[in-house]
């Protein structure tokens, strides 16, 4: 279901999204994961004038979309091939970012049946 109903009927197996991450990134990783940089430095967004909601893993893409509009003016419909780039890597960060809330929330899940269950085995065991 939505956002609210697990914020107000499962908040112990909501993960809380403006936190770090309660489990280690490469749990469940045997190689590990790869990193992820931002390709464009802070200076040159600022100096491309990207705003700072936008300043994210895509911004190099961005700013190769601006510089085109600024290049192609009036006939900024011809850089549509670098809007498209930008706006995949965008759909691709909001997926990998919906896949590691999933991933915490299944892991929480996780943390909390073992619990249940060391304690119906302590109980039991008693």
């Amino acid at each position: 279901m939505g956002g609210i109903y697990s914020d107000l009927l499962q908040k112990d197996v909501t993960p809380k999204w403006r936190e770090q991450s309660s489990f280690d990134p490469n749990y469940g990783f045997p190689n590990g994961r790869k990193e992820r940089k931002s390709i464009a430095t802070e200076e040159e967004m600022i100096a491309a004038g990207i705003p700072a909601d936008q300043r994210d893993f895509c911004a190099h893409l961005l700013i190769d979309f601006y510089k085109c509009r600024q290049e192609k003016f009036p006939w900024v419909v011809s850089c549509k091939h670098e809007k498209h780039k930008w706006e995949q890597c965008e759909y691709e960060d909001w997926v990998l970012r919906m896949k590691e809330y999933e991933r915490e929330r299944r892991l929480l899940e996780r943390a909390k049946r073992k619990a249940l269950k060391t304690s119906v085995e302590q109980t039991i065991g008693a």
